[in-house]
């Protein structure tokens, strides 16, 4: 096969798992951070899966230790430009953790895929996220979210 040509298709059927992370710690390791990202897509359609995401991040600050979570599930639409896929979405969740409190999330998402073979790629994504406890809250709650970003690396089956 040439240089550069290959499937790197996203057809209805397939599959994609996706994992990034990322962690600090000071000099003494007395402040310590990690955080993992997961995803798995099944493409509903070519072009278009339906996504699961969870986040779980965890601190350790001199004996004190806090996590939190985030568990979401949404659609994404991919653009087929062969080996990089731009992607939009929107999504629907819920976090919850000791530092935070405990309640829906859902907005939009967009990132890229770059395959580096048929299966493997690189994922940069951004999602802005707003909570809410109920949905009388929604049109009040929109402009305060946040934004969440991620980077990992992913497999298509």
């Amino acid at each position: 096969m040439a240089q550069g040509q290959g499937d790197f298709s996203l057809d209805k059927g397939d599959r994609t798992f996706t994992i990034g992370g990322s962690g600090s710690s000071d000099k003494k390791f007395d402040a310590n951070a990690a955080s993992v990202e997961l995803g798995l897509s099944w493409f509903i359609a070519d072009n278009i899966a339906v996504v699961g995401r969870q986040g779980v991040s965890f601190a350790d600050v001199s004996g004190n230790s806090d996590w939190n979570g985030s568990t979401r599930v949404g659609m994404d639409f991919y653009f087929d430009l062969n080996r990089v896929k731009p992607y939009l979405g929107a999504g629907l969740g819920y976090v919850y953790g000791d530092t935070i409190k405990n309640q829906f999330i859902a907005g939009p998402n967009t990132g890229l895929l770059v395959f580096v073979n048929d299966t493997t790629f690189v994922n940069v994504g951004v999602e802005y996220q707003f909570l809410f406890r109920n949905t009388d809250e929604i049109s009040d709650v929109y402009d305060d979210g946040r934004f969440v970003y991620s980077v990992g690396m992913g497999v298509k089956w």
